[in-house]
């Protein structure tokens, strides 16, 4: 039973990390897509 205690946070914490690596992609997707709108509306702009 204590292996079965034990065995629920490490389980636990690997999705955390899955999580936080997708976390960090949709923000540099998000930034990415900024960038790129700014860069053609200066485009356009001019």
């Amino acid at each position: 039973m204590s292996s079965a205690k034990r065995m629920p946070p490490s389980l636990k914490t690997k999705p955390k990390e899955e999580v936080n690596k997708k976390a960090l992609v949709w923000i540099g997707s998000i930034i990415g897509v900024v960038v790129i709108a700014v860069a053609v509306l200066l485009i356009v702009g001019n």
